[in-house]
């Protein structure tokens, strides 16, 4: 790729606290943040975002942190009034409930909209200052969608990439946005366009033709491209991934091994159920616990012999829908371990804290079954780090059919609707009934295909199609751009892929689980 990577999202990679004897610079925790830290890899550039902080007088602190890395941090600076309206409010009681089809819980505040706007067009000012023409820009998730059309109108010619790190809705749940053409127009303005999957790059498409007319679809194989007032947008689906190598290799350490098997030890060898979820209403936890409730009244031979272990990571704590759900869930932990405690067990274990990488890492290898049911996610990232995890290969994988990892792993996991209670039992009593045999071939292939398709070759895929434009007229210009330049060599869906390659290597376990799914493979989505 030519010139440098710019990279733009709501927080850089570290945060800077203030502590008694002065601020510091801490690594941050933030799931994007973490994702894009792994991918970005000796690529020279800069990283534009929030520190944190509504102190000024950081740079200094941020260009220390910046000496062992191949890019450079730069802080974008919000006063206490903007993180609440435009972080707090427009992002997370508008776009995120709205974006995950939950419209009951948007606050449409016109206020939240106006720093919105302000707050943007601060990042996309310290995004003009840093990005030269054959710089690459990319803007990063549903915090930043009108960055683009605010470096246009500033002369930015560099290219410009967005990725939508959540899902995008349909155009019947897109359309209750009072701002929809705003929004939508604006990201129209990016030269390539990212999704996590197929249908959210299907719905983006669907609500660009069904609210702007004169929007056009093409195809430039494996993406579309979208035309709208001779600008042309390449739009594909690139699912995001972890550090399966780095994962792996943690995991294996001798001390979390050993952590692992005094977890097992201390919850009496029983079978081990883990969840591990930010406090979110998306997530999922509720309805989770009610399945969990239904597998012990219907299956009461379990009783004695299951634990679920649910850590629930804070999250977002200033929003009344986040206080509320604690109380949700907290109540229903208290109403099944009320009703089924017996003398040396407790079916639920609940932990409403951050544990640290080795605990969640020992966690992961002790479990026998990863339950990860939310109502609807962009990717879920907490599915391919159990797997990553599981070096020994003896835990089974349970996901939701509306995580975007879902699809990416139904040839391994076992795939729920998380409304369907009965469904999510069901699948917990066949999951702790599994032969070891079924559960490690299952977990081989799910391993192969994450390592496979890991964070860096997410990375890779978005700036190669972004590569593809260098030839093309579509950035600054506002010209079209031809077709054959954008082409690229089909994408395999990673579980097919995978199969037909245990085939072509003759590998038993994996051949056993090909011919397993060999009709969900024809009758395949």
């Amino acid at each position: 790729m030519k010139g440098r990577l710019i990279n733009v999202s709501n927080r850089l990679p570290v945060v800077v606290k203030r502590y008694a004897g002065g601020p510091r610079v801490e690594r941050s925790s933030g799931g994007l943040a973490s994702a894009l830290n792994s991918a970005w890899q000796h690529q020279p550039g800069i990283w534009i975002g929030w520190a944190g902080t509504s102190q000024n007088h950081v740079d200094h602190l941020l260009a220390r942190a910046s000496r062992r890395r191949s890019y450079t941090l730069q802080a974008v600076q919000l006063s206490n009034d903007e993180v609440a309206k435009f972080y707090s409010g427009f992002a997370n009681e508008i776009i995120w409930p709205l974006f995950h089809d939950m419209p009951s819980r948007c606050n449409f505040d016109p206020d939240y909209w106006e720093t919105y706007q302000r707050v943007n067009q601060k990042f996309a000012a310290a995004a003009a200052r840093a990005a030269r023409e054959d710089d690459f820009v990319w803007v990063h998730d549903y915090h930043l969608m009108l960055t683009a059309r605010y470096m246009r109108e500033q002369g930015v010619r560099a290219r410009l990439g967005f990725f939508l790190h959540i899902p995008f809705p349909a155009p019947d749940m897109f359309e209750k946005l009072p701002w929809r053409q705003a929004v939508l127009r604006s990201l129209l303005e990016f030269d390539i366009i990212g999704f996590q999957t197929d249908r959210d790059r299907s719905n983006f498409a669907s609500c660009a033709q069904r609210l702007i007319p004169e929007v056009s679809v093409g195809s430039a194989n494996p993406h579309l491209v979208l035309t709208h007032q001779s600008h042309r947008s390449i739009v594909g689906t690139f699912p995001i991934s972890i550090d399966f190598d780095e994962f792996a290799n943690e995991a294996a350490r001798p001390e979390v091994a050993s952590r692992a098997t005094e977890i097992r030890r201390e919850l009496m060898e029983n079978i081990l159920v883990l969840g591990v979820d930010r406090m979110d209403y998306t997530k999922g936890i509720p309805e989770r616990l009610k399945s969990f409730r239904i597998l012990l009244r219907r299956y009461p031979e379990l009783r004695h012999q299951i634990t679920l272990v649910q850590v629930v990571v804070p999250s977002r704590e200033e929003i009344p829908d986040y206080k509320d759900l604690r109380l949700d869930v907290e109540l229903l932990v208290s109403q099944i371990n009320g009703e089924f405690t017996q003398p040396g067990w407790v079916p639920i274990h609940y932990m409403h804290r951050n544990l640290s990488r080795d605990e969640l890492l020992a966690y992961y290898r002790a479990a026998d079954i990863a339950l990860i049911t939310p109502l609807k996610d962009g990717m879920n990232l907490v599915a391919k780090e159990f797997c990553a995890a599981q070096t020994d290969e003896r835990g089974v994988l349970i996901v939701s059919e509306f995580a975007g990892a879902g699809p990416e792993l139904r040839h391994g996991a076992i795939l729920v609707n998380p409304n369907d209670f009965a469904g999510v039992a069901q699948a917990l009593r066949d999951a702790s009934q599994m032969p070891a045999e079924e559960k490690r071939n299952r977990m081989r292939l799910l391993r192969d295909i994450i390592k496979d398709h890991n964070v860096q070759r997410w990375a890779r895929s978005f700036l190669q199609a972004a590569a593809a434009l260098d030839g093309a007229s579509t950035s600054g210009s506002g010209g079209a751009s031809s077709q054959s330049n954008l082409k690229e060599p089909p994408q395999q869906t990673p579980g097919v892929a995978l199969v037909a390659a245990a085939f072509s290597r003759r590998r038993p376990h994996d051949i056993t689980i090909a011919l397993r799914k060999a009709g969900s493979l024809l009758g395949a989505d």
